[in-house]
């Protein structure tokens, strides 16, 4: 968090991470591999040097694979996108001199468009600390507004450690003057 001035301001990573890259990387080369298997098969060609498509029937062996790596290529495709565009990037502010809340995210939009939120500090009535265990593990650190409505800091895809989770959400309720509450799930 940088502090200044009276304003905390947060900056929170988008798409562009390790293992956004790796999974495109991975889904590219598995589906164009699929296609190029299921195209052999249709064409009765090798066209993937790797393997030996001459016994592969197209119906239903073929078309499954021409399939399935013509879907790993279009979410790869939408994956690359959100890379190029950093979706979910921007950041978290906190100021007291403005007396606001600022979450700020970058959309998915070719206009790259914000998200633009923003929140008087008197509306919110405390923060909250949310951990999720199971097959899912979350944690992230909740504003909860006077009227229960309830807004996440970070991205839910993004693990944060439960002791990162912990120390920012203490300095950030010391900085706001606001009550701190913990909420423990186990799935």
């Amino acid at each position: 968090m940088d502090k200044r001035n009276g304003i905390v301001r947060e900056q929170i990573q988008g798409s562009r991470t390790l293992s956004n890259y790796i999974v495109v990387l991975i889904l590219s080369l598995a589906g164009i591999s699929f296609f190029l298997v299921g195209l052999s098969s249709y064409l009765n060609m090798n066209l993937f040097p790797l393997t030996d498509t001459s016994q592969l029937s197209f119906l239903p062996q073929g078309i499954t694979m021409l399939f399935y790596g013509f879907l790993a290529i279009l979410i790869s495709i939408f994956l690359i996108i959100n890379i190029a565009l950093d979706v979910g990037s921007g950041y978290n502010e906190f100021s007291k001199e403005d007396e606001l809340v600022r979450v700020v995210r970058r959309s998915l939009s070719s206009k790259q468009e914000l998200v633009f939120l923003t929140y008087p500090l008197n509306s919110i009535k405390k923060i909250k600390v949310e951990f999720k265990q199971g097959l899912n593990p979350r944690n992230n650190i909740l504003l909860i507004l006077k009227d229960q409505r309830e807004i996440p800091l970070y991205p839910a895809q993004k693990y944060i450690s439960i002791a990162e989770i912990e120390q920012k959400a203490i300095e950030l309720s010391e900085f706001l003057s606001l009550p701190l509450e913990n909420n423990f799930t186990s799935i």
